[in-house]
């Protein structure tokens, strides 16, 4: 069994769990999401940990079990906590704005592209350079976060685009006569 499966979740304050056979529903103050457990995984709460072992010996079992514990840890943050992703736009012109349920990205292209943020995920713009794209479930921000990243991914030599804020950009040198 994998490190990551043999530590038990805990659950916050505020967060209420309801078990229904493998579904698990955990509902918070950011909101509220359930998950399907594969069958090769048990799992049983104890006051306000809830733990996970494998249902047989064999290495999908195994395998399931970490996966499994990191999926429900992550639905119990997000609605104790929610998740968060912040991206910064880079390059002369480049900048964006919120038009009711639109982001509307000014990347350096003859059109502004309309970005229609799904259900589920708050954008909020704190300048015309920076996108804070937060939400409770990890798996959307994240994949919202890359979908607006690569309208115009960072290129190398000058570092203009969409990075995310902790990211690093290696540059290259440009060529000499």
């Amino acid at each position: 069994m994998s490190r990551i499966a043999k530590q038990p979740v805990e659950m916050p304050s505020g967060v209420s769990l309801s078990i229904d056979g493998q579904n698990i529903k955990a509902k918070g103050p950011k909101g509220e999401m359930s998950i399907t457990v594969h069958e090769d995984v048990v799992f049983e709460q104890n006051d306000n940990l809830l733990s996970f072992k494998p249902a047989n010996d064999n290495k999908n079992a195994m395998a399931m079990t970490g996966t499994m514990r990191s999926l429900v840890n992550n639905i119990v943050k997000g609605v104790a906590e929610g998740f968060q992703k912040k991206l910064q736009l880079v390059g002369v012109g480049y900048r964006c704005q919120l038009k009711g349920k639109t982001l509307s990205l000014s990347l350096g292209f003859s059109h502004p592209i309309e970005y229609a943020i799904p259900e589920g995920i708050t954008i909020e713009v704190p300048s015309q350079t920076e996108i804070v794209i937060s939400g409770c479930d990890k798996q959307l921000v994240g994949q919202v976060a890359a979908e607006i990243r690569d309208y115009r991914p960072p290129e190398p030599y000058k570092g203009k685009g969409v990075k995310y804020a902790d990211e690093q950009i290696i540059r290259k040198e440009a060529k000499k006569k």
